[in-house]
């Protein structure tokens, strides 16, 4: 599985970005997805997950009711929805592919893509 993120930019607070985590590769529907992000100086942490199905995701406290997943099979795209953007959501975004439903750890995802910049700032 090779994924490829991509749709960062630089947004206002407030506003609303997408990114995309678009996959290679039959297996891939068969993964679970996980957003991750890593601000400068910062350690990655975890955003969001959606299994494989799509029908379950599970959020990080601090984007919860702004930020959701979906994915869309026959493009072979997981998606992160953003809104309400505030400065602090600021960070490298990457989304990663794993067989553990859910994981909020870096640790059990198998596969990574690149990372794409989000910047929220006026």
């Amino acid at each position: 599985v090779q994924l490829q993120a991509s749709g960062g930019g630089l947004v206002q607070p407030g506003g609303s970005l997408r990114v995309s985590c678009a996959a290679s590769g039959r297996a891939f529907s068969s993964y679970g997805v996980g957003w991750f992000r890593q601000a400068p100086g910062n350690e990655r942490e975890f955003v969001a997950a959606i299994s494989w199905s799509g029908g379950a995701t599970s959020y990080a406290d601090s984007v919860k009711g702004r930020f959701t997943s979906s994915r869309d099979f026959a493009e072979n795209t997981v998606y992160l929805h953003m809104n309400s953007l505030k400065p602090e959501d600021t960070a490298v975004y990457y989304c990663a592919a794993g067989r553990r439903h859910l994981a909020h750890s870096s640790k059990e995802y198998d596969y990574w893509g690149q990372g794409t910049q989000v910047t929220v700032s006026s």
